[in-house]
């Protein structure tokens, strides 16, 4: 897995979904799967590493109930004020 961010976008090597930072303020960022939603940069990063763990999962054995990986995209998905089968839903795997 693989973020490469600068200073105005974020891209992965893992999913399609990526980040840009708007013109509108210093710190306001949009994320692909979040469409319309204005977050700060950390929170984008947060939206971009789930992106890459669900992509990853989904690659490797689909993204079943009993995964592990369940723990840690529940908890990121919560930063984001989501669950994490509603942001699996958004990723659109």
């Amino acid at each position: 897995m693989s973020i490469h961010i600068d200073h105005d976008r974020m891209i992965s090597d893992t999913t399609k979904h990526g980040a840009w930072r708007l013109p509108v303020g210093r710190d306001v960022w949009e994320v692909s799967w979040l469409p319309g939603r204005l977050l700060d940069r950390d929170t984008a990063t947060t939206a971009m590493t789930l992106a890459e763990i669900v992509a990853t999962r989904t690659a490797d054995n689909g993204l079943h109930h009993d995964d592990p990986a369940w723990a840690l995209i529940d908890a990121l998905a919560s930063e984001l004020g989501l669950t994490g089968p509603a942001a699996v839903t958004r990723l659109g795997v």
